[in-house]
């Protein structure tokens, strides 16, 4: 009789064993899934907290859109005497006013179907919200070379596919004070410590970077593009 009753409580070997294998089982199926999910897209985990940033980024965008240009700040670009003048005094009084960490503009890239918000600065917290302008480089209307870094498979991944871009591809970036459109000349592969790819070469440039290979670092992936067109987002009093 005690012998049944440990019998009834205790499950035989082969039963633990097949509980452990399915349990074994299930959990590679999950892990697979993951990797799987990974490759053909991007990290889900971080994507989920990505998309939460960038949504945070794109209110905080919209709140700006509404305050910047201010009537102030239309009035003193005015007095430039150049449209692009004008638009590189509402770059200047931007950035002077912009934050690490805060939205700043919309980069657009129709043939890799992105359109995504940017913010200010490289840091780890800021590239978790969408690709980052490098701070010592100045803002589009400025002059010189404009640089962005972003992610290519972590939080929303939205530099993946630069490897992709080709000669000739619009680059937009849409800023609260006016929207810039480049021209893809080309991508090239770059050892991280080449900081020349951001130095200026005589005409407006944007340079955007990411880690290479794919779930790598070891390299970085850049791609450059010229400026070929300024609208103006306001009409200036």
């Amino acid at each position: 009789m005690a012998r049944s009753a440990r019998s009834a409580i205790i499950p035989p070997v082969s039963r633990l064993l097949h509980i452990a294998s399915v349990a074994l089982i299930t959990a590679g199926l999950v892990i697979l899934a993951d990797v799987a999910t990974t490759l053909a897209w991007k990290e889900p985990v971080s994507s989920i907290y990505g998309s939460i940033r960038q949504h945070e980024a794109a209110s905080q965008l919209e709140d700006l859109e509404a305050s910047f240009p201010s009537s102030d700040d239309l009035r003193r670009a005015a007095r430039a005497k150049t449209p692009r003048d004008r638009v590189g005094v509402l770059a200047r009084l931007f950035a002077d006013r912009v934050e690490p960490g805060e939205a700043i503009g919309r980069i657009v890239i129709p043939t890799i179907g992105l359109s995504v918000v940017a913010v200010q600065g490289t840091d780890t917290a800021s590239l978790q919200k969408g690709p980052g302008h490098y701070p010592d480089t100045p803002f589009p209307g400025q002059g010189g070379t404009t640089a962005f870094a972003g992610h290519r498979t972590t939080y929303l991944a939205p530099f993946r596919h630069l490897d992709e871009l080709r000669r000739g591809d619009d680059v937009e970036l849409e800023m609260p004070y006016a929207t810039f459109t480049y021209r893809v000349q080309g991508t090239r592969v770059v050892s991280p410590s080449d900081l020349g790819i951001v130095d200026p070469v005589g005409y407006p440039r944007l340079v955007l970077t990411a880690c290479h290979p794919l779930y790598s670092a070891s390299e970085r992936i850049a791609a450059f593009a010229r400026l070929a067109r300024v609208t103006a987002r306001r009409r200036l009093p």
